[in-house]
């Protein structure tokens, strides 16, 4: 009988446990909701993002490595031959590469981006999240 009635007080501490997690995570969504907080969006990744030629992708990754003149020199280069949303992302990495160094260009490059890319773009979560740093 013991045994029975410790197995009951075990069984009744994990559902009420259970139902305590359920309650609290139910009084934060209504309270961020309440503030006005929308959910964590998701942002895409760069490489799942069409508008690059996949034989550029290699020479992209090399550019990558080299910093913000490998990537300002590619762009140069391959400009013509990528489209948004890629050409989007690939310019907002340069703007973070170049910040450090030339807050003036990168201020330029974030602007053409933002004005060319509009809100139900998959950077666009991206851009927002830059935009006090860039604007």
């Amino acid at each position: 009988m013991r045994y029975f009635i410790g197995i009951l007080l075990i069984l009744g501490a994990f559902l009420g446990v259970r139902q305590l997690i359920s309650y609290w995570e139910s009084v934060k969504a209504r309270s961020d909701a309440a503030e006005g907080r929308a959910p964590v969006v998701q942002q895409a990744a760069p490489e799942t993002l069409s508008g690059l030629p996949p034989s550029l992708e290699a020479s992209l990754q090399t550019a990558q490595k080299q910093g913000a003149a490998g990537l300002k020199n590619w762009l140069k280069l391959y400009r013509p031959y990528v489209s948004d949303p890629r050409l989007a992302a690939i310019e907002l990495d340069y703007v973070i590469l170049v910040g450090p160094s030339n807050m003036k260009e990168a201020k330029q490059v974030f602007a053409a981006v933002k004005q060319r890319t509009p809100a139900n773009s998959p950077i666009y979560p991206r851009i927002k999240q830059l935009e006090k740093t860039y604007q």
